[in-house]
């Protein structure tokens, strides 16, 4: 899930904010809302769904989006926000260890995906918060230090 503020409007003392927020689901499920906050309240001005919602899961969508879009509107760590970021992340990914450590929970990440059925590159993007592109790269890099098995099988020449 991510959250970016998308514009805002100051008139006299009060301040109106649009925020953009995005929620990506592991069956590749994606919805996008703008929603606007001012004067106190909270509101959704718009919201794109592929595969379209449900009503129940409309009912819902305020439940998903109210921790992150509280932590982006309000300045410093809010109630619970210990485990949502780090101190030195600026966009709230999870801690992830870096070098021959992460590398190992990376391939961890991906081979429990692929056991389940699920797509092992999303499997590792939401457990480092990282773009696709990113997380392809950490992946080649888990391949690299032998935690994965080789992506193509190497053909002998028939000399």
């Amino acid at each position: 899930m991510s959250v970016w503020p998308a514009w805002e409007v100051r008139e006299d003392e009060r301040t109106t904010t649009w925020f953009t927020v995005r929620l990506g689901f592991g069956d590749g499920a994606r919805v996008d809302v703008l929603a606007v906050v001012g004067d106190g309240a909270v509101s959704l001005e718009e919201v794109r769904a592929q595969p379209p919602l449900s009503l129940d899961d409309l009912t819902e969508l305020a439940d998903w989006i109210e921790e992150p879009l509280f932590l982006a509107c309000v300045p410093g760590p809010g109630p619970d926000a210990a485990h949502l970021t780090s101190a030195g992340s600026r966009r709230g990914r999870p801690d992830w260890p870096p070098g021959l450590e992460g590398r190992r929970r990376i391939a961890q990440e991906y081979r429990t995906a692929q056991q389940q059925g699920a797509d092992p590159v999303l499997a590792v993007m939401c457990a480092t918060g990282h773009s696709r592109r990113r997380s392809l790269r950490l992946i080649s890099q888990a391949r690299d230090s032998g935690f994965l098995t080789p992506r193509h099988a190497r053909r002998r020449s028939a000399s």
